[in-house]
């Protein structure tokens, strides 16, 4: 880890567009990216893979400790992958069973402690642009630049509905709104590392937006500070 390289901290619900504008920014500024939820996705499906209780603290944080996880760049510019001890799991971890794993064990101190090294190693010249839910408030509460992105929860259900099917996922759109407001619910309210903007974070709601629109915006942030 380099203390002294830039970041770009995103934070915000689930749906409200975080990875997509993270990869636009990244690239544009050629930095790192960083995707925190993939980390926590990771050990959720690793975690169920070996049957863990998730509410075992314990349990999941020596599963997080001992994951190996990699993030590979497919060369063709598609979605990165993400390889958990050795085999692709790209796919396995965007379903909503991986997302609410990942809710879940984020939740317990003891995870979050075990994987805070594992994000702050991406820290690297030229720059990171981090993608998460605590970037800006706890992994990297000294970066220069921090947004935090929004989005009304029946139009990040509609934007999770269409990812899903074009996958050929068998999905609703009231189960996937279900699932986003009971996730808005369980990530604020949580006692570490509620959801919340860092109190320098520039918020920017995407409700209606386009996805160049809201890269201009964060590069905005950047470019002007």
């Amino acid at each position: 880890m380099n203390d002294s390289a830039p970041v770009l901290a995103i934070d915000g619900p689930s749906g409200a567009g975080k990875g997509t504008i993270a990869r636009a920014a990244a690239d544009w500024l050629g930095w790192h990216m960083l995707d925190s939820g993939a980390i926590y996705r990771a050990i959720g499906h690793a975690s169920g893979a070996k049957d863990l209780d998730l509410s075992d603290a314990e349990a999941v944080a020596r599963c997080a400790a001992t994951t190996r996880i990699e993030f590979r760049d497919p060369g063709d510019g598609g979605d990165t992958r993400v390889i958990i001890d050795g085999e692709d799991a790209t796919d396995a971890i965007r379903t909503e069973t991986a997302g609410a794993a990942a809710s879940a064990i984020a939740a317990l101190p003891e995870v979050r402690k075990a994987l805070v090294d594992k994000q702050l190693a991406f820290r690297r010249p030229p720059g990171l642009v981090a993608d998460g839910r605590d970037m800006g408030t706890v992994i990297f509460p000294d970066a220069a630049f921090k947004v935090f992105l929004t989005a009304s929860a029946a139009e990040r259900a509609e934007r999770r509905y269409k990812q899903l099917k074009a996958k050929g996922l068998d999905v609703t759109l009231a189960s996937l709104l279900h699932e986003i407001e009971l996730r808005d619910a369980r990530d604020a309210s949580r006692t570490v590392a509620p959801l919340r903007p860092a109190a320098d974070a520039v918020v920017i709601d995407t409700t209606g937006q386009t996805i160049p629109t809201v890269v201009n915006r964060v590069l905005a942030v950047v470019q002007t500070a």
